[in-house]
Order: C-alpha cells, then structure tokens, then sequence
C-alpha cells in the first residue's frame, strides 16, 4: 500500500464521523489517533518489559526517564496497562485518558497541543469512541511495515486532506518533498566531503517546520551518504497541530525533541543566541506581519545590528524577508564552520521595494556581505496551495573561493514532469533526473542558456534625482489676480493689475509691474498665480541665480553600481533634455555618494530571449484563411 492510498484508508475512517461532527472537523480527530496508533505501533515490541521495569521502579526515587526510554528502545515511553485494543467499550474515554496520561512528558505534549481530550469527549458523546478507538487499532503503522520516511509522506497527505475538507490552505504546513530533496541537495552537496567523514555531527534548523518534513528529510539524504553522520534537528512551529506532529515524528526517529519550539518566530525566537551548521526553511509565502508588527519594530529600532532586523523591514504585507534575516542571524562564525542556508520564496523578494526601502536594504546588506550564491527559479504549480513561480536562495557565509563576490542565477522553469493525478494546485513535479540535473548545474558553475553568473555589485544601482528647470510664462488676468489676493502676497496685487501682456521670465514681469523684489513668500505666490508652464519660457532662477526645479518635470533614473554617474547622466539623459541636471544633495545614507543605493535581482530580465514578430505576409495568410472559414459558415447558415 503506498502512502497516498494509506492516507486514504485511514481518512475513511471519517465515515463513522458523517453527521455527528462537520467535515471541517474531521483532521482534528484522525491526526490525533493516526499520532497515537504510531506511537503505539513503536513501543508494541517492548510493551512488556517497560511495564514490567516501572512496576519494579515506581515506588523507589529512580528517575523513570533516564531509565524506561532505554528498556523501549526510544525516546519515550508508556506504562499504561491499556492499549487502543483493550480500551474497552464501557470505560472507553477514561481508559483511553490514563493510556494517553502514561505516556512519557515528551510524548504526551503531543496530544496536548492537540487539544485530544476535548475531541474524545465528543466522541463519547455521539457514541462513536469505541467504533473510531477500534478502527485505528486495527491499522498497522509500525516503521517495519511503514518506514518515517513514508509516513511523514502519510501525514502529508491526511494534512491536505483535512484541509481540503476544511477549505484551508495545507501548503502551510508542508513543501512537497520535490521541492524539499532539491532544496536539501543543493544545501549539503558542497559539503559532500565533509559529511562522509567519521563520527560527523552536524545541527540543522527549520523557523517554519510544519510537519517536519524539511528536517527529516534532510536527515535521510545525509543518512543515504553516510550512515555513520548525524543531523541534530531544530526548529520552531507556530501552529499547534503540525507542531504536535512534527515532535510526535522526531521522537519516533529518536531524536530529543527539547530543541523543536513551539511559537511565532518572528516575535519570539525561543532557539536565542543559537547557531547552526544547515537551515532549511520554506516560510509561507506573502503573508501579513502585523499580528506582530510591534515586536519586530522594537526590535529592529531598539536592537539594531545586535538584533535580526537591522538592515531594515519589508512591508507588512510581506514577511519573507524577516524570515531571512532571522536565518541569517542563526549563522556560525566562518571560523567555526559557517552556514549554509536554503530558503523557498516567492518572486516579490527579488525586486519588491525601490533604492532606500526596506526590502532594498535587506538586498543590499546580503549581497554586500556576500552571502548569497545561488537562486534557482522553479517551476509553477509545484505546490499545494498555489501555482505562483517561487524561487530557491541558497546562502553561505563560506562560500568557495571562485564563488567569491559572484552569485548564480538558475532558469530551472523547464525542468519538471506533470502529475498523473493533481494535487490541489500542484500539477507539476521534479523527477530524480530532474533534481540531479539541476544540482549539477549549480556545482559547475558556469555560463550557460540556464545558468548565468553575476557579479554582486551588478544588481546595484543608485537611484540619482534628475531635475529641469521650472520654465513659467508670466501673465494677468482677473481671475488669477482675485487668486492672488488671497496669499501672502496682497499688498502687491494692485501693482500687478497694471500689467499688461505676458512675460516669458520673471524679472521682465516684474519690471512691468514696477516691482523692484518680493519677500520669498510673495514671490512663491506670484509664480503659483501668474505663472503657466511653457517650455518656450526662460527658467526661474532663485536668489543665487541658479535655475530652480520644476516638481512636475522631476524623474528618477537608476544608474548600474560599476558605472560613473556623470557619465551615463552624459550619455543617457543630456542628449534628450539638455538643461537637466543631478540634485548632489540626495546622497546614500550609508556610503554619502550621490544617489540612493538599491539592489533588485530582475530574474526574469536576464533570462529573455527576444522572440521576433511572425511575418506579415504569414499573419495575413492566416486572418484570410479565417475569414474563409467564417464566410463558408455563414452561407451555410443562410442557404
């Protein structure tokens, strides 16, 4: 039986549920027992010596859980003297709370978080906890016959299910493994070598885990390369369900599950001052921040650098770039190592945000520091819940040498297989082939029609104010001498009714009025009442005789980081409006150059291949032929 119809069969179990309790409700039941009936399954072959050990144990002072864990050959344990087949039909609920109650602490978090007794009572309520109890315990789940690997890939699909049925969004809570083994693959591949050594121990991290599915997986694919290396996982979930599965998934594979938090990351990052060697994450695309808008702003203001936002926040309808900074804060020294970092994001991170926002800023701190070293664009409808292009960043603060102040870019659009059946949005996968294909060409680094290698300096730019004279026609009518009597200005206002004409400049306006000078505010009014905008008039010139601005005419040109500003204005700008000129007081905060830094990576712009027009003659062609096509229709409808 493979994992989906797996799924399927102990989704079925639902239909005991039909009536009694809403579709949406489903999942809330079915994971709980599926968690219960696999932990059950494990501790099955020890069952009887761990119960043995805690009656011989239970009234001396031993520490129970430096002792049975062992005696279960896991990470925990239960001493009930019930199992989901002797629960009984009359006591069913009190039975099943003491078997559930005797679970070890690690173990009976999980049904915690899942809130399982408030379920069970309404179970008992509609007479179905002893039909649905015996349902499961009829299920076989133990890894002998279902491996962790195949029922993470169970929990995967019961998670969509639940909801599908829930109208919910399941890629929340999980990345299809696809998506997962290439993320993995291109994290650890350059660390190869140093994965196959001896007695290797390494820590991986996930901010968004779900289910677990990136750590687990991640610790399979350096297991398939040396039995021998471990992967300490960590991780934190904000929601309590996944998260209950996922330490439910790490105890059943052995591992403490003390470093697998529970919580929003973004505003309370329970793993402080801990560094990793691998960080895995695919935090949920496009999502709002403003549940804790005032916690990351503290502490991007109050902390600064010291704290994982300094470089600045994105806005708050997108928190993908906060999750990158908190990974990056999780970086060990280069000299202890460094980190590699794989993180699955939509597009708006790439260009979201002109120079001086803060989606620019955080660019620009990652690529001046020199840590990014590839993007891959993958396909669409990859995912579950949505079939937008979403791109792969893998980052290092070790990179290899000839990686050195370079990123890779990988068009990777190309490379999938459809699905034989779709799931949700996902229509499209990475086939092995597909996976290996694209790792190699991010190992070789080199130019090709898929793989093209920047410098980091070419996705800057300094966005420079380009200003034109304001250039205003002079004259007076009724209408705009009554709109000047209302301004600073009044007092002149009967000088000025003696004008006659217009004026292409301002002091020959003057001078017909008999004004020798006007306060600065008289004069503002002045140009804003009698002034009309003509590109035939002499610019007005302020008090030091310099042309001033016209807001109206004022654009912005982005001129490439590597290339001298005087000399693209001379090129790019002075041949088509000569009288421009550079404001030299907008300056970078951080560098005081001229213009304001910005970085953007325009994936696509690098990747377009120009296609021609088709030719006229064969465009006309075919409009002919159409319209043969019509005319024979209609003159059968009118025969």
């Amino acid at each position: 039986m493979n994992q989906q119809n797996l799924a399927d069969f102990i989704w079925n179990v639902a239909d005991a549920l039909r009536g009694d309790f809403k579709q949406s409700e489903y999942g809330r039941i079915i994971l709980p027992f599926t968690v219960l009936r696999r932990l059950e399954c494990v501790l099955e072959p020890t069952r009887a010596q761990v119960r043995t050990q805690y009656q011989a144990l239970k009234a001396t002072s031993v520490d129970l859980d430096l002792i049975l864990p062992t005696t279960a050959g896991a990470k925990f344990y239960n001493v009930s003297d019930y199992a989901l087949d002797s629960v009984g039909s009359t006591s069913t609920r009190a039975n099943l709370q003491d078997y559930i109650a005797k679970f070890s602490a690690n173990a009976r978090q999980v049904f915690e978080h899942f809130a399982f007794d408030g379920w069970l009572e309404k179970l008992e309520k509609a007479n179905l906890l002893y039909l649905v109890t015996q349902k499961f315990a009829a299920i076989d789940l133990h890894p002998n016959v279902i491996s962790n690997h195949e029922m993470g890939l169970v929990f995967e699909h019961l998670i969509r299910k639940f909801a599908e049925s829930a109208n919910d969004t399941a890629g929340e809570f999980f990345t299809p493994r696809d998506v997962v083994r290439l993320a993995t693959t291109l994290v650890f591949a350059p660390d190869h070598q140093a994965l196959n050594g001896e007695g290797v121990v390494r820590t991986i991290y996930d901010c968004a885990a779900g289910t677990g599915g990136f750590l687990s997986s991640a610790i399979e694919q350096v297991s398939e390369w040396n039995p021998n290396a471990r992967l300490i996982p960590h991780a934190q979930e904000l929601n309590p369900e996944t998260y209950a599965i996922s330490v439910a998934d790490k105890l059943i594979q052995g591992f403490d599950t003390k470093n697998i938090k529970l919580g929003n990351t973004l505003s309370n990052d329970q793993l402080p001052g801990e560094h990793f060697d691998y960080c895995l994450a695919n935090p949920p695309f496009g999502v709002k921040w403003e549940k804790v808008q005032k916690q990351v702003q503290d502490e991007h203001s109050q902390q600064g650098y010291a704290g994982r936002f300094g470089p600045g926040l994105p806005r708050v309808g997108d928190g993908s770039l906060l999750f990158l900074m908190h990974l990056l804060s999780k970086r060990k020294p280069v000299e202890l190592g460094g980190t590699r970092i794989g993180i699955v994001l939509s597009g708006s991170p790439l260009f979201n945000g002109g120079a001086g926002s803060g989606e620019s800023e955080i660019r620009r701190w990652i690529l001046e520091n020199d840590w990014l070293e590839a993007i891959i664009a993958l396909p669409t409808d990859l995912f579950y819940n949505t079939g937008i292009g979403t791109y792969i960043w893998v980052l290092s603060n070790h990179k290899d040498a000839l990686r050195k102040g370079k990123v890779q870019l990988i068009d990777a659009t190309a490379q999938h297989a459809p699905m034989r059946k779709s799931l949700g949005s996902k229509r499209k996968y990475l086939s092995e082939e597909q996976i290996t294909e694209i790792a190699k060409l991010h190992e070789a680094f080199e130019e090709g029609p898929t793989s093209k290698v920047f410098a980091t300096t070419d996705f800057g730019y300094r966005r420079i104010t380009v200003e034109r004279p304001l250039r205003l026609r002079f004259s007076v009518t009724p209408e705009k001498l009554a709109a000047y009597q209302n301004t600073k200005g009044a007092d002149q206002a009967e000088a000025f009714a003696q004008v006659q004409g217009a004026f292409d400049n301002l002091p020959a306006f003057l001078k017909a009025a008999g004004i020798k000078k006007l306060s600065k505010g008289a004069q503002k009014a002045a140009l804003a009442c009698f002034g009309e905008r003509d590109p035939e008039a002499q610019p007005v010139l302020d008090e030091k005789g310099n042309p001033q601005a016209d807001a109206d005419l004022r654009e912005f040109e982005n001129v490439p980081l590597n290339e001298s500003i005087d000399a693209y204005f001379a090129r790019e700008v002075l041949p088509h409006v000569p009288d421009a000129w550079i404001d030299t007081g907008k300056t970078d905060a951080k560098d005081g150059q001229v213009g304001i830094v910005g970085y953007e990576i325009n994936f696509n712009r690098y990747f377009y291949v120009y296609q021609p027009p088709r030719a006229l003659a064969e465009i006309d062609a075919d409009l002919k032929a159409v319209e043969a096509e019509i005319a024979a229709l209609l003159g059968e409808v009118t025969a």
